[in-house]
Parts: structure tokens; sequence; C-alpha cells
């Protein structure tokens, strides 16, 4: 049995992983025969309040909020090893682009937190797959675009634009589907990039990533 990690940001799309695309994900990659573990970084960032899209005036913990995801069952993701897995993915939310790297402040010139850059990179390393839903595959842009690396966030020709300042290509995509870079290893979804996105269209672009990712393992 495939051995896959999964990198939560939180819990919530506003500033953590995005609920749907998580739990799409956990479900595919089961279905496609794989075993799931799930980590986070150890980290406190600001919240948002979900009904009222406003800040609160507390942080909150990133590892905690992902345990919300993930039934309790959650790492710090300093203590991923590329070894004990034979792939990784990201699901999206805001929490990908603000708690994992800060892109949604500076874009292209983001800075990616240290840890993921780390597994990104010792991933890639070692030639196993790593998929990316949402605005996650910024993270892959930002760590690999200089190897000419293949990634989609849909087709939001704004966020595209910032992605290719990386080095990496973007292709659009639309929500039910995914990309694949076969020689990178790199397979990728839109998901919620998509605002009028319905889950049933969510899943079936996640469904084929989780595949795809599973079949390279």
């Amino acid at each position: 049995m495939k051995k896959i990690a999964v990198v939560l940001s939180g819990s919530g799309y506003l500033d953590g992983s995005e609920i749907t695309e998580s739990v799409s994900l956990l479900i595919a990659l089961n279905i496609a025969g794989a075993s799931v573990s799930c980590f986070a970084p150890d980290i406190e960032v600001p919240a948002v309040n979900h009904v009222t899209q406003q800040a609160e005036p507390t942080n909150r913990n990133v590892l905690h909020e992902a345990g919300r995801i993930a039934r309790g069952k959650v790492e710090s993701l300093s203590h991923l090893k590329v070894s004990d897995y034979d792939a990784i993915a990201f699901p999206g939310g805001f929490g990908a682009a603000k708690n994992l790297c800060n892109w949604a402040e500076k874009g292209s010139q983001c800075e990616v937190h240290s840890e993921v850059r780390r597994v990104v990179e010792e991933f890639h390393a070692a030639s196993k797959p790593i998929g990316a839903i949402c605005i996650a595959p910024v993270l892959l842009a930002k760590v690999l675009g200089h190897k000419n690396i293949t990634i989609t966030i849909g087709q939001d020709a704004a966020t595209a634009a910032e992605i290719k300042k990386t080095g990496a290509q973007h292709e659009d995509c639309p929500v039910d589907d995914y990309i694949s870079d076969r020689e990178s290893k790199i397979v990728t979804s839109p998901a919620y990039m998509y605002d009028e996105a319905k889950p049933n269209e969510v899943f079936q672009g996640i469904f084929g990533l989780a595949h795809e990712l599973v079949e390279w393992a």
C-alpha cells in the first residue's frame, strides 16, 4: 500500500486548508488504495471569522486547527521524513498562501516556510510525486519554478502571470480536471480557484489528481 503525506495549513478556506478540498483529497487517496498521514507546521497565525470574513483578535495554531480536519491524527511538519512516504500532497485554501508561504502578500517574491520548502525539495529530489490543489501549486512554483515545472491554478490570468515569474509554466485547466507534469512528477488541480465551483466538480478534479499521484508513487 502506498503511503501519502498530506500537508494541511489549518482549517477553513480563509485562513487555513479548504475543508472540501482536504476531505476530498483524503477520501480520493483512500479510494485509490493509499494510506494517508497528515502533517502541518506548528505555528501561530492570524485567524479569520468565516461568517463575517473579518480578522479575529486572537491567533490560532495551524497544527491544532489541522487536527479538526484530520480527526486529531496530525503531526508537526518537522516530523515528516521523505523516506517514510511515497508521495506528498497539498490541499488549497488561503492558508497555503498565507501560512505555508506569504504568496498572498508578496506573490512571486514570497518566502516559503522553511519546513514546507524542505519537504518539497526532498520529495522532488527523491523523484517522488507531488500533488497540489487550488492555490497550493504556487508553493511548487516558488520552490521548483527554476526547474521549469508545469502547474495549474485554473484560468486566473493574474495569478498565472505571477507564477510565470518564478520560472514555472502554467496551463489553464477546468475545475473538474487536473494537469500532469510527468517529467517532474507533479500533478495539480484548480478546485476552488473557481469561486462558483460545485463540490462534486471539485471532487472530480481531486479524484483524478489523487489517482494519478498514487499511480506514480
